[in-house]
């Protein structure tokens, strides 16, 4: 059309730019050589000392340090650092020495904002993988699954801030991206809302510990051991023995009791005496009970009294603690301390209450014959022949 001006197709453009670029590039060789071999040997340098840098930062990832993670995380930030980053970030600090021409300035420019974001990427990776490890701690093997998909997350959408920064920086208008990217995020947490809830549920269980793999925990009317921790579902080993699997979400919306967190474990039991008792027998009861978990390892009575009196009985009730986690160990020790109970009421007189309100009177077991006190015990009648 007239009035136009003729366009100069791509690759002629190409062409030029590029013989453009080497002719400047030699003519700077040639009139700068004093400047650009002390910039070229100032930026060994720099690259070396970041190389000495990342040796450092290896050597913190090797040493064992139990009182904070913080050095070895940053010790394998440090280690992700790229030799292209290196290279470039010494050209850029020695460039205006160099006193190159603007073609050179601006390719090193270029060059300089793509490295920059993708190393910023990598660093972020590392320093977010190593938090979320160390918060993990032994739980990895067990949330192999979440820790998977957390790392691949992490990694779109670090690459995609990273994308848009250069596309930026280099003059591209990404407004449209950016809604774009927007949208069709709302558009897949909507469609993915059930996913991404257990996710972050996982995020939780990561972070906050509620519990571990292993722990005894109960929620509602189920108790068990965790068994392992997925990425959408929690599979607890029941008591009953069935495997329970229920989603992150749910079992962390429940009032969860961690048992393997205690280090002791109470204990309750009721007792139901009969209103024949004795006051003076009654007020014993205490110092008996208590007599009694002394004689036992690793109980501690809390309280011990009259709670109530029901139509068939004197209601006491006993709490005492067992120093102890290990819920066979509680079992055990439980069934011994009602052993004791029973044996102790029974030397005292102290008799239990049937349903009806009468005595239950548990059975005396006689000596056998022959031992101490067996002469003591009451003869039989004997009954004549033919009676």
């Amino acid at each position: 059309m007239p009035g136009s001006s003729p366009k100069t197709p791509p690759i002629e453009v190409s062409v030029t730019s590029l013989q453009l670029l080497w002719d400047e590039s030699i003519a700077w060789l040639i009139g700068h050589f004093l400047q650009i071999a002390i910039a070229c040997a100032v930026g060994a340098a720099l690259v070396a000392a970041m190389l000495g840098l990342r040796l450092l930062g290896s050597y913190l990832c090797r040493r064992n340090i139990s009182i904070t993670h913080w050095p070895q995380t940053i010790g394998s930030v440090i280690t992700e650092t790229r030799l292209w980053f290196m290279v470039l970030f010494a050209a850029k600090l020695v460039q205006s020495y160099a006193d190159p021409p603007l073609i050179v300035l601006q390719t090193v420019n270029v060059l300089f904002t793509i490295c920059a974001a993708l190393q910023g990427v990598i660093w972020l990776r590392a320093l977010i993988f190593g938090v979320v490890e160390h918060r993990a701690g032994g739980e990895n093997a067990s949330l192999g699954s979440a820790m998977g998909i957390i790392r691949l997350l992490v990694t779109v959408i670090l690459y995609a801030i990273a994308i848009i920064l250069i596309l930026d920086n280099l003059g591209v208008n990404v407004t449209g991206l950016i809604a774009g990217l927007g949208i069709g995020g709302i558009a897949i947490g909507l469609a993915a809302k059930g996913i991404f809830d257990d996710l972050f549920s996982a995020l939780s269980i990561i972070f906050d510990k509620p519990f571990r793999q292993g722990d005894a925990i109960r929620w509602d009317k189920t108790s068990g051991t965790v068994e392992a921790i997925g990425l959408k579902t929690t599979r607890v080993r029941a008591v009953s023995g069935e495997e329970v699997v229920i989603s992150n979400t749910n079992l962390l919306n429940k009032e969860l009791h961690n048992m393997a967190r205690l280090n002791r474990r109470r204990v309750e039991f009721a007792l139901k005496l009969i209103y024949q008792t004795p006051p003076e027998a009654l007020a014993r009861v205490p110092e008996i009970v208590a007599d009694v978990l002394r004689r036992q390892d690793k109980c501690v009575l809390v309280r011990c009294g009259i709670v109530g009196f029901s139509p068939p009985s004197i209601d006491v009730e006993v709490q005492f603690d067992v120093r102890s986690d290990d819920w066979n160990e509680v079992f055990d020790i439980r069934h011994a301390v009602a052993i004791a109970i029973l044996k102790a009421f029974v030397d005292a007189g102290i008799e239990y209450a049937a349903p009806d309100g009468k005595a239950i009177t548990p059975p005396v077991v006689p000596p056998p014959e022959g031992s101490a006190g067996a002469e003591d015990r009451p003869k039989e009648p004997q009954v004549p022949p033919g009676a």
